[in-house]
């Protein structure tokens, strides 16, 4: 079983990450809860997939691995460059007004989640080796209209 505790990022994402840019168009701030140091693990969707590959071709039934390459990126920096693509602010939304910004990701985003895949490169030989999520989102790919 691969387990993917991370956003799965890259182009045609639409996942995590797009939710954030919906809420910061909708909302008009690009806000991270707290003090934004709460972390969120990322993998680039071609990492995955080449993850998936390896463990459907190499792995021990029953065996479980972790599908992370970064294994976590604050939540700060993702909205900043969210902010910064879309011309927003950027600001901290206090915990008790989460629920009205993030919607359904509030509870989510409250988390800090810290993965790693040392194992699984181990036992796999797996390294993950695309772009990492801050530089795919300062790509632009994700601002464009869809």
């Amino acid at each position: 079983m691969v387990r993917l505790p991370a956003t799965v990022h890259g182009k045609g994402d639409h996942g995590f990450v797009p939710e954030l840019i919906s809420i910061a168009r909708a909302t008009g701030v690009s806000g991270y809860l707290g003090d934004g140091s709460n972390h969120w693990p990322a993998v680039h969707r071609y990492d995955a997939a080449r993850l998936f590959t390896a463990a459907l071709q190499q792995a021990p039934a029953g065996a479980r691995f972790h599908g992370v390459a970064e294994e976590g990126v604050l939540l700060r920096d993702i909205a900043e460059v969210i902010g910064r693509h879309l011309r927003l602010r950027v600001r901290a939304i206090a915990p008790e007004d989460a629920a009205g910004h993030f919607g359904w990701l509030a509870g989510f985003l409250a988390a800090s989640v810290v993965a790693s895949s040392v194992l699984t490169q181990k036992q796999l030989g797996w390294h993950p080796g695309e772009i990492e999520l801050i530089p795919d989102l300062d790509e632009g790919h994700y601002f464009q209209d869809r």
